[in-house]
């Protein structure tokens, strides 16, 4: 009797332990949200707090777990068989177009994908464009002058910048990706080929003296003067800057790729309910108005009043053809790992 009733014990106690680690424990304290992000964790902290605030019920409730875009991707495809997380928020066209081949996503409610243009959503609705992120150029005004500082794509692969140079590690960033791909592509549409997108590729890794492995790393070293001038978006460069940093963004006279980062709401997610709520939330022209005027983001969704500081920034935006880079973006990159990248 008592060895059947130690059984009984052990299975209720894997039930609930099993329960509790899909994610479905219901009591007051439980995760009732979790997100995997790639955008900057101030930032998300940002929206996960005022989302908190409107909505009681999960007061610290919503994990979070920041990760570079490559990495939610893959982590994202890992657990696809049984998800562990929610919602995937941070990403290029390219990521949430191979999750969407995937099979790792749903549609969100349709009243939060009605808010987002149409050009800006993902096919099948199945991911939603939050924000455009332009690629720009960078420098340490401490270390250069505004005369000194690059102003377009060409003069990064100029003499005077050898060693000059910092930029993001290409292979595990999707913003680096995208912008390495939008400067082949545009050699690629002007040729034919992506040769001299290639030979531009190698002139500038001649004059890149490292490449940091991850966004703080890299603000780190730019301030420590180990070299002044980098590539990356506008976004996390006046963030930075707004913070203290020495920092000027440049947007490239030629033009900036234009990125569209993307929301999307995991499918058999544990949580599907508390995702549309908080998709809801995200996607609201409010929230999207308090993200354009404290955090310098680009949304997709109208708003009533343009943020102040993009007049500033004279936005200039590069003609890029996407559907061509999210075709051939993974073949150019494994061309510049394994035949470009530190062999100038």
């Amino acid at each position: 009797m008592r060895i059947r009733l130690i059984a009984a014990l052990g299975v209720i106690v894997a039930l609930v332990l099993g329960l509790s680690a899909c994610g479905l424990s219901s009591g007051p304290n439980s995760v009732a949200l979790t997100i995997y992000t790639s955008r900057p964790k101030v930032i998300a902290q940002q929206v996960v707090d005022a989302f908190e605030a409107a909505h009681p019920e999960y007061k610290g409730r919503v994990q979070m777990l920041t990760l570079g875009a490559s990495e939610v991707l893959q982590r994202v495809r890992a657990e696809k068989n049984r998800p562990q997380a929610d919602i995937w928020w941070g990403g290029t066209s390219q990521q949430f177009g191979q999750g969407v081949d995937a099979g790792l996503l749903t549609p969100p409610p349709a009243e939060v994908i009605d808010r987002v243009p149409e050009q800006y959503r993902g096919a099948d609705n199945l991911w939603l464009g939050e924000m455009r992120m332009a690629e720009v150029i960078f420098y340490n005004n401490t270390m250069l002058t505004p005369e000194q500082a690059p102003k377009d794509w060409g003069d990064l692969v100029e003499p005077d910048m050898q060693g000059k140079i910092l930029l993001r590690d290409v292979a595990a960033s999707g913003t680096m990706r995208s912008i390495f791909s939008a400067l082949i592509g545009r050699a690629a549409a002007e040729t034919g080929a992506p040769d001299a997108g290639y030979d531009f590729l190698r002139a500038l890794d001649r004059n890149t003296k490292d490449y940091p492995a991850n966004p703080s790393d890299l603000y780190l070293r730019i301030q420590r003067q180990e070299a002044p001038v980098s590539i990356w978006n506008l976004q996390d460069i006046l963030v930075q800057r707004s913070k203290g940093a020495p920092f000027t963004p440049v947007m490239p006279a030629s033009g900036a790729p234009v990125l569209l980062d993307g929301v999307g709401k995991i499918k058999d997610g544990p949580h599907g309910e508390t995702a549309d709520t908080f998709l809801d939330f995200l996607l609201q022209p409010t929230t999207q108005q308090m993200l354009a005027d404290k955090s310098f983001q680009l949304p997709t969704v109208p708003l009533e009043q343009p943020p102040s500081w993009l007049a500033e920034v004279g936005l200039n935006e590069m003609p890029v053809d996407w559907h061509t880079i999210n075709e051939f973006e993974a073949g150019w990159m494994d061309y510049w790992v394994q035949n470009i990248k530190n062999r100038s």
